[in-house]
This record gives structure tokens, sequence and C-alpha cells, in this order.
């Protein structure tokens, strides 16, 4: 399994709204590929700003080659990013997946 990881920032104002977009476009585009696995979004404040982190996960890089194109360490970004105010980081980080473990309370 390859996790793959991305990270951008909006100010405070739009961090419900982009949170929206962000299922809207980057899950939606991923979770439609396949070889797609799941997601997690990360969030936390600074100062005046949003940091939201985006892990994708997915069955091998062949997989994210199919989202992402063959320079799988480019971020994908959206043409209406710009609405968001967004500071995107242009490139994402990809790790192998060595270990994954939930407790039993968590997975309900």
């Amino acid at each position: 399994m390859i996790a793959r990881e991305w990270k951008c920032r909006v100010p405070e104002a739009h961090n419900d709204g982009f949170t929206g977009y962000l299922y809207d476009t980057g899950i939606k585009d991923s979770s439609g590929t396949s070889g797609y696995l799941g997601a997690q979004i990360f969030r936390r404040s600074l100062n005046g700003k949003i940091e939201l982190t985006l892990i994708t996960y997915w069955e091998n890089l062949e997989s994210i080659k199919a989202f992402a194109g063959d320079d799988i360490s480019q971020a994908r970004l959206y043409p209406e990013d710009e609405v968001y105010e967004l500071e995107p980081d242009l490139s994402v980080q990809h790790y192998e997946v060595i270990e994954h473990q939930f407790s039993a309370e968590a997975r309900g």
C-alpha cells in the first residue's frame, strides 16, 4: 500500500467551503480511480489560516499514475482552487505503508 500526502493552506474564512470543495474534486476524482483504497483529511490552525493535509491510500504506484499522470510527484490542482485563496504545496510525498492499525473501538 502507498500513502500519498499533499498539503495546502487556506484563510480561516474558507475552511468549511474548501473542505467541501476538496471532497468534490480531489476525493471524488481519487475514489473513482482503480486502485484507490481510501483517504484521510487532517486540519490544524496556523495564524489565521487552516492547513489541510490530504492523505490518499493506493494499491501501488501505477494506480497513482492513473490519477495523477506520469509525474506522480506533482500535485494535482483544479481550476477553481484560486476561489479559496489556496496556497498549495506543488509537490506531494509518497510513503510505503508498512503498518496500519486501528483499535477495535475506532472500527465501531
